[in-house]
């Protein structure tokens, strides 16, 4: 089957790996599209440490083809959108409602994938650039058959992320203000968590004058061309002259970390949701912290994904969420490497590999 796999020189898409059946608990889904998300070149630039040779991926959704013992909430021929976390569900932070704390789902890759005679490991318990992959039972969960797969992928990464920022972590509330720096994939869905949970200034920043009309269409009430401006966070405090209540930094710059805790108004939160190199420091003022302001760091939107994925997809149903929108360009995977210099270079909203058949060709909501 085909794949995309990264072994620590270089991405390439092969033709020739297989994937065993599934164990107790687990599922196989045929996966039907992958959004490239930024963690993804973020593990071929070295930027993500992790163990090589990997099938890349972790943004996915698909058909169930198979499940093992003691599977029951899906069945062969189920969709499914897939999330990353492969939570154990029996620990004290899983028994807390806080499975993205889980001990054992962060830090230990398996290796399901074989290539000759070579094991590959699986990125994020997930491996969405392959045509089929096997995952954890807590991982697939069933959507309704009318969400195109080509949207329903999303759901898996950016928007259980960005969205589940402002709803879960931040727990943005009607009337606040929120700024939002860096208007890409994880930072379109912030602005659209903070349209639904009803914020009533939303100011997107960004250096690409580009994203303006995106970052509208997604919620922002305000754009700063960051390019044009000399100072940032001068030009967001002459719209929130006393600061933001919650400021989201969604590109991992520690000088944008800076930027938003000194957006901060009293009482306000900064959220970290872009990934800086692993050894990366910011530095504060102390003195501004003693207003209660927080830093917040977020993993993967403190969801609950089994719960935020049928609600996101519900949500979409209803059109008030986005998700149609943030597919700029499909492209089979063969052209991965197109897709990742598109993405690398900020061409795209976000980006979808495809596997077979058109997988979004019904664009329609119920």
């Amino acid at each position: 089957m085909r794949g995309v796999i990264f072994d620590g020189e270089q991405p390439r898409v092969v033709d020739d790996l297989t994937v065993r059946d599934p164990g107790p608990g687990e599922v196989l889904v045929g996966i039907r599209a992958a959004g490239l998300c930024h963690s993804d070149l973020s593990v071929i630039d070295g930027t993500i440490p992790f163990p090589v040779p990997v099938v890349l991926g972790h943004e996915g959704a698909g058909v169930v083809e198979a499940v093992g013992a003691g599977v029951g909430h899906v069945v062969p021929g189920d969709h499914v959108a897939l999330s990353t976390l492969a939570n154990c569900g029996a620990c004290a932070e899983c028994d807390r409602g806080r499975p993205t704390m889980c001990r054992k789902a962060i830090g230990m890759p398996q290796k399901p994938f074989r290539r000759g005679e070579r094991e590959l490991f699986s990125f994020a318990s997930n491996s969405a650039f392959a045509e089929r992959t096997v995952v954890k039972a807590v991982q697939a969960v069933k959507i309704a058959e009318d969400i195109p797969l080509t949207s329903a992928a999303l759901i898996g990464c950016g928007v259980l992320t960005g969205v589940g920022a402002v709803l879960n972590r931040a727990k943005v509330d009607r009337g606040d203000s929120v700024v939002v720096i860096g208007a890409g994939g994880i930072g379109l869905n912030v602005l659209q968590g903070a349209r639904i949970a009803g914020a009533s200034v939303i100011v997107a920043v960004d250096a690409n004058p580009a994203k303006e009309a995106v970052a509208r269409q997604f919620g922002a009430t305000h754009f700063i061309d960051a390019s044009a401006v000399a100072d940032s966070v001068k030009a967001v405090k002459e719209i929130l002259p006393t600061g933001a209540d919650h400021a989201f930094e969604c590109v991992g710059s520690t000088r944008l970390i800076r930027q938003a805790i000194d957006l901060l108004d009293r009482h306000g939160q900064a959220v970290l949701l872009g990934v800086p190199p692993a050894t990366a420091e910011a530095s504060f003022l102390v003195s501004s912290m003693y207003l209660d302001k927080s830093i917040l760091g977020c993993r993967y939107g403190s969801a609950r994904p089994q719960r935020d994925i049928a609600l996101y997809a519900r949500l979409y149903r209803e059109g008030r969420l986005l998700l149609d929108e943030l597919v700029t360009r499909t492209y089979p995977v063969e052209d991965f490497a197109r897709a990742a210099d598109d993405a690398h270079h900020g061409r795209v909203a976000r980006g979808v590999l495809t596997f077979g058949p058109d997988p979004g060709a019904t664009l329609a909501r119920s």
